[in-house]
């Protein structure tokens, strides 16, 4: 039997992956159970520290399915604490990897990581350049976890891979920075811009996980449901008006009120709505062997319908 070993298990997209592992030889880790069953086997990690190295050699693992990330920091971290996490936490958990053995790494990368750029192709395949933009944390971080990984590749090629770049998450339950927008009043939009979205459903990322651990030919894929959404998609189906502001008038409005306090937003996030990455899944499809039960518009509909918008 393979044994399976999870970082940030005790999340939301950790749980799903456990529940559909269904194996007594599976270890959740994370920095505290939380909510998981207990008879889960469980071990405190911190992947910021030498824990890694120092419960993979303790169990063993032949896959390691890495979820620790830092998606929507918590009020007061600062990027040095994310970076912490995102990114010497991956370099970490990646060498005790290397060190002890283990036969595959899964790692959730992010569609963030090709980066926030007028010049971004649409829709973005594997092959186009990851370019996460040093002014977001997150994409920032991604970029920099991927280019470990492939010189990792390079490096340790008895090491399978597969790194999983993931579109915007959505089901029920799901709130974040992203979700605060679509509960706003009026949907924010750029002028000139569709700012669009794709979406791939807590359901079916967590069986595109399962399969990344057990089965899945080793690589590089997109993740994400079929078709995209734009603001004026959105907006239809939330039944909400949309606000189109220019760049520039959009820009100078956060660099005041950021500083104030009166949003968390602040002039780099621009950007974020004008040029958001579109993902293309047919390499998951064709290559992966997963086709999304759930398109990005089914996706969001899951989603607002738990939310009861």
């Amino acid at each position: 039997m393979t044994r399976v070993l999870i970082t940030g298990a005790a999340g939301m997209i950790g749980r799903s992956v456990l529940a559909r592992l269904n194996a007594p030889d599976v270890i959740a880790t994370d920095l505290a159970r939380g909510t998981l069953p207990p008879d889960t086997a469980f071990e405190r990690l911190d992947v910021t520290t030498d824990d890694p190295a120092r419960v993979i050699a303790a169990h063993r693992p032949d896959v390691v399915v890495h979820l620790a990330s830092i998606v929507t920091p918590p009020p007061g971290m600062t990027r040095k604490a994310a970076h912490a996490v995102d990114v010497t936490g991956t370099r970490n958990v990646l060498q005790a990897c290397i060190d002890h053995c283990v036969r595959r790494i899964v790692v959730t990368s992010s569609g963030a990581a090709y980066g926030y750029h007028a010049d971004n192709p649409m829709p973005l395949r594997e092959s186009d350049p990851c370019r996460g933009n040093p002014e977001f944390a997150y994409s920032d971080h991604k970029r920099q976890v991927e280019e470990i990984l492939a010189r990792a590749r390079i490096d340790h090629p008895n090491l399978e891979q597969v790194v999983l770049r993931v579109g915007t998450v959505l089901g029920a339950g799901v709130e974040n920075q992203i979700t605060a927008l679509f509960r706003r009043k009026r949907l924010l939009a750029v002028s000139g811009s569709d700012s669009p979205f794709v979406f791939i459903w807590t359901g079916d990322l967590a069986r595109i996980l399962h399969h990344a651990a057990t089965a899945a030919p080793t690589g590089i894929f997109n993740v994400a449901g079929d078709g995209m959404m734009t603001v004026d998609d959105l907006a239809r189906a939330l039944k909400k008006p949309v606000l189109r502001i220019p760049a520039s008038l959009l820009r100078a409005a956060l660099a005041i009120a950021h500083p104030l306090g009166l949003t968390p937003y602040g002039p780099e996030q621009v950007r974020f709505l004008q040029y958001r990455p579109v993902l293309s899944n047919d390499r998951l499809k064709r290559d992966f062997g997963i086709i999304p039960e759930c398109t990005s518009a089914q996706a969001f509909d899951i989603w607002k319908q738990a939310a009861a918008l």
